[in-house]
């Protein structure tokens, strides 16, 4: 299988520090419950990740975690990328808790579903600048891109592993942030409120959808208000799911500073 095809599968294959750390950081906050199994490192680059192998020595024991030594070749052929600088992780898989009545949720919080995103890639782009600019959780679908876990925690500068995270049915889950008072805004290019000129106060659950499929009916027609991107040109394509994910996160929080 090409390394393009494999970035579709099901992968607990972490690359690189970024990606690690995360896993570490979101083990001792009590973020998820995933688990390092071990850690394979390259004898050819030794010197290169001296610093770092002393540190995976000084904690495994800690985390339970194997520290291997393995072969570039070894490496290469479970990795789909090759910036992961002679560093590995195998872990176990994550448990994504399904959001409930006696899920708790923020009074004031800023939530972030992305419905219909067609690559992981993507996925992990918008998880990095909803991180960035403070979103509180994530509102997965059943069937989402974190069975493609190391794709993506790479793809948002390990984000994914940092971000509460809960699955719902989309209707269910709007329906239950709008019983909490929060405002339901829909990226939509049918309306006439235009991104930086409506008001968008906390709470917010931000619904976006992929370039292809979009968000589905019946979201749209809980939403409390759609809202559009106004192009600076005439121009028929949609922005890719992380570009409008990005510009409606930052709106938000310019606004809730």
């Amino acid at each position: 299988m090409q390394k393009e095809e494999r970035k579709f599968c099901d992968s607990t294959v972490f690359e690189g520090m970024t990606s690690i750390r995360a896993i570490i950081k979101s083990i001792d906050n009590g973020t998820n419950d995933r688990k390092i199994e071990k850690i394979l490192f390259s004898k050819d680059k030794i010197s290169k990740i001296s610093k770092e192998i002393g540190y995976f020595k000084a904690v495994s024991s800690k985390y339970g975690f194997e520290l291997i030594e393995s072969s570039d070749e070894e490496l290469e052929s479970i990795t789909l990328g090759t910036s992961h600088g002679g560093i590995v992780a195998i872990t176990g898989a994550r448990t994504i808790p399904e959001i409930s009545p006696d899920t708790k949720i923020l009074d004031k919080g800023f939530y972030a579903m992305i419905q219909g995103i067609e690559d992981p890639y993507n996925f992990g782009y918008a998880l990095r600048s909803l991180y960035a600019v403070g979103a509180d959780g994530i509102i997965l679908p059943p069937r989402n891109w974190m069975s493609a876990a190391g794709v993506v925690c790479r793809s948002s500068a390990g984000a994914s592993e940092l971000f509460e995270m809960y699955q719902a049915d989309p209707v269910e889950a709007v329906k239950l942030f709008k019983s909490h008072g929060y405002k339901i805004v829909c990226a939509e290019e049918n309306t006439d409120n235009i991104l930086g000129e409506c008001s968008l106060p906390l709470p917010i659950l931000l619904i976006v959808g992929g370039e292809k499929r979009g968000i589905s009916r019946a979201v749209l027609d809980l939403a409390d208000i759609l809202v559009k991107i106004d192009y600076g040109r005439e121009f028929k394509a949609s922005l890719s799911a992380a570009s409008a994910t990005t510009m409606f996160a930052y709106e938000i929080m310019r606004q809730n500073r």
